[in-house]
């Protein structure tokens, strides 16, 4: 397995990792140029094949706290192929990513989690934090 950063030749691949189908390859090919910046996709590959993905949003604070670079990341959209979960993948993935943030010198990187994932992000070094709040607007 190799585990790469993505970029315009991995459109496809991620495209349909994401369910995004043929009808909107070309929008999603143009947002991923427009968010080259901050929206970083990581690939994981076995035979030349992507068989995950996982992105880094690099975005930043207010500078403060004797900073000016208070630059921070979010781990989005992590899949796996079915047929290639529970071989490492997704550690994999997590590795490469958390070794950009090291790289870029982000102070944290947060994931939102769905149920099932939550066990696989702590044990790949996350852990619960007391002060992370969430809004949603009210449906209706």
């Amino acid at each position: 397995m190799i585990v790469r950063m993505g970029g315009g030749a991995d459109v496809s691949a991620l495209a349909d990792l994401r369910d995004i189908g043929p009808d909107a390859i070309e929008a999603f090919a143009g947002w991923m140029a427009d968010h080259a910046e901050t929206h970083l996709p990581f690939v994981a590959e076995v035979d030349g094949y992507v068989v995950g993905c996982a992105w880094l949003l690099v975005a930043e604070r207010v500078p403060g706290n004797g900073s000016l670079d208070r630059r921070y990341g979010d781990i989005q959209s992590v899949m796996v192929r079915e047929a290639y979960r529970a071989r490492g993948v997704g550690a994999a993935l997590m590795a490469a990513i958390l070794a950009e943030a090291r790289t870029r010198g982000l102070v944290h990187v947060t994931v939102h989690s769905g149920r099932r994932a939550v066990d696989f992000y702590l044990r790949t070094g996350f852990s619960h934090h007391r002060q992370l709040l969430l809004w949603e607007p009210a449906v209706g």
